[in-house]
């Protein structure tokens, strides 16, 4: 086993992967960024001097052939996450692919067996599953506080992706649903003990957004899960005046309600307006609610500490590629509930399927 801080490389230099290299600097003993790759000009050097990182380059094929590096982490759009996690395998570095895994149930199975076959790992970015406040709402369903789990809700809301690739269903895979249900589902899917989803029903539509994206900008989705479970997870890029993300959690004996902003956030009136909030909140004029230690309160620094620990046998991964396929295999059916206005059992694997969104566009 190696010694030392396990060296980590990031694909990708904007919004994600400034969150992948400050979270390993909020919580750096386990783990340092030597490396950052971005194919346009000027981006990985300007990611390179904020954090201090000693490399940087334009084609992430050339940073693969470091050979300190030992974990990659992909912050690039969706449909690059299958081609890249096959390079960083091959290259023998293990992998962190941000969430959704990648674009259909194939390029899942193949990423997977690719790095089983070169003995690295391929480790899911949930970060949910990491978030202190979730995380302590699990410990204590866990210990029994709320008695046997009958629902649970997760809910992400905002005005729209930060990134125009976002937009593309061509490079995205699908709208909201695909972006921010996929959070939801993992979360469902964890917090019910990995009990199998055994059906799916799905409504969304285009309410706001129509002129910038085929994809849908709202989305309701029910989960089934064979443990007797009920998941709910709702979505939007519609809803204005900055992130919303909250979950509910509902047993025989118990209630709770964790909200991750409002608890980390300070009512604030402001006739002038000022700085940063919250992520995705457009303007700070008027009543808004600015959050602090933000990426602490999100866990993302926690989620890439586990990571790192992972690499070096210190922790068992908490998530997989092969949770990141189940979440897959869920935004598959919710596609094609919502198209074909019907609850979908599972396991569903439809062929000829380029992405989730055309089983409801077609």
């Amino acid at each position: 086993m190696a010694n030392g801080k396990v060296k980590v490389g990031i694909i990708g230099s904007r919004f994600q992967g400034d969150i992948h290299a400050a979270s390993f600097q909020i919580m750096p003993e386990e783990a340092e960024v030597v490396a950052v790759c971005s194919p346009t000009p000027g981006h990985a050097t300007e990611l390179a001097a904020k954090y201090g990182i000693p490399r940087f380059f334009l084609d992430y094929k050339e940073m693969l052939r470091e050979k300190d590096i030992e974990m990659v982490t992909i912050a690039a759009p969706n449909a690059l996450h299958r081609a890249m996690t096959i390079d960083i395998a091959r290259a023998g570095k293990h992998v962190v692919c941000e969430k959704p895994l990648c674009m259909t149930l194939d390029e899942a199975d193949e990423m997977i067996d690719v790095c089983r076959q070169e003995g690295v790992l391929l480790l899911y970015a949930e970060e949910l599953l990491f978030t202190p406040k979730y995380v302590k709402a699990k410990e204590m369903a866990d210990h029994g506080a709320f008695g046997k789990l009958y629902m649970v809700k997760q809910s992400e809301k905002h005005f729209g992706p930060h990134s125009p690739w976002f937009w593309d269903v061509d490079r995205s895979g699908g709208g909201v649903f695909m972006d921010m249900g996929c959070h939801g589902i993992a979360f469902c899917y964890w917090f019910f003990d990995r009990s199998p989803i055994t059906s799916v029903t799905c409504h969304m539509g285009t309410y706001v957004h129509g002129a910038k994206t085929r994809g849908e900008d709202d989305s309701i989705c029910v989960l089934e899960f064979a443990n007797g479970g009920v998941g709910l997870v709702e979505n939007s890029w519609a809803k204005r005046g900055g992130m919303d993300d909250r979950t509910e959690i509902y047993g025989e004996g118990g209630v709770s309600y964790p909200n991750l902003l409002m608890g980390n956030a300070m009512p604030t009136y402001s006739e002038y307006g000022y700085g940063y909030a919250v992520e995705k909140a457009p303007s700070t004029k008027g009543w808004s609610y600015p959050v602090f230690d933000e990426l602490w309160n999100y866990g993302s620094p926690h989620e890439m500490r586990h990571f790192a620990r992972c690499v070096r046998g210190k922790e068992t991964p908490q998530s997989t590629g092969e949770d990141g396929r189940v979440v897959m295999e869920a935004l598959y059916a919710g596609y094609a509930s919502a198209g074909q206005g019907r609850k979908i059992a599972l396991p569903f694997r439809p062929v000829g399927v380029k992405k989730p969104i055309d089983l409801w566009l077609k």
